[in-house]
């Protein structure tokens, strides 16, 4: 953590056989911290607001209805401004 005292939860919806893929709903409130994505992720934010920043600089702002996705060893800092609820899907 950078800032903040972030709090997540969840419902899994699906593992693949040895973990490979899962998908299901993630809520997190308020934080910031560094983020490393292990494998690739697609997800859809219903709702909150929040900011990804690539460590070559670029951002992603997310609010409802946004969808994004980051690929595998994509790293920088995540901002959640208002609690997030998404649905993803990593593989």
């Amino acid at each position: 953590m950078i800032e903040g005292v972030s709090h997540t939860s969840g419902k899994l919806l699906y593992k693949g056989p040895e973990g490979r893929s899962e998908c299901g709903l993630w809520v997190c409130t308020p934080g910031k911290w560094h983020c490393h994505v292990t494998r690739d992720e697609f997800c859809h934010f219903l709702e909150g607001r929040c900011t990804y920043v690539h460590e070559s600089g670029e951002v992603i702002e997310i609010e409802p209805d946004t969808a994004a996705f980051f690929p595998q060893d994509w790293k920088g800092v995540c901002t959640v401004h208002e609690t997030i609820k998404k649905v993803y899907m990593i593989r």
